[in-house]
C-alpha cells in the first residue's frame, strides 16, 4: 500500500461498522478497497493517474465497474493530505453512515 493508501485503511476504513476489504479483485480489475456490503470502491489516485494511458484506463475501469452496479469513489493522495476530514466525511455520506 502506498502511504495515502496506508493512513485511509489504518485510521479509517478498517474501524467502520461495514467491512472494507483491501486490493479486492473486480473482474479482470483490482480496486484499493471495497465494501460488498454496499458495492463501493474507493480508489486513491497519485497523480499518474491523471495522464495520458492511465486516465484512459482508470474510464474504462469506471465503467466496467459502475455497469457492473459498483459506484467508485476517486480520491488523490492529495486530499489524503490535506484535506482527511472531508474525504472521510464523503466516504461516510457514500455508505450511509453519515
Amino acid at each position: 500500500m502506498t502511504k495515502e493508501e496506508r493512513k485511509l485503511w489504518y485510521t479509517f476504513l478498517r474501524d467502520l461498522p461495514v467491512k472494507f476489504v483491501r486490493q479486492k479483485t473486480l473482474g479482470h480489475y483490482i480496486v484499493d478497497f471495497y465494501c460488498p456490503e454496499r458495492k463501493i470502491a474507493v480508489e486513491i489516485d497519485g497523480s499518474q493517474h491523471y495522464e495520458g494511458k492511465q486516465e484512459q484506463y482508470d474510464i474504462q475501469r469506471d465503467e466496467f465497474l459502475k455497469t457492473n452496479g459498483i459506484t467508485v469513489l476517486r480520491i488523490s493522495n492529495y486530499d489524503i493530505a490535506k484535506n482527511f476530514e472531508q474525504v472521510k466525511n464523503s466516504i461516510l455520506y457514500y455508505i450511509g453512515l453519515e
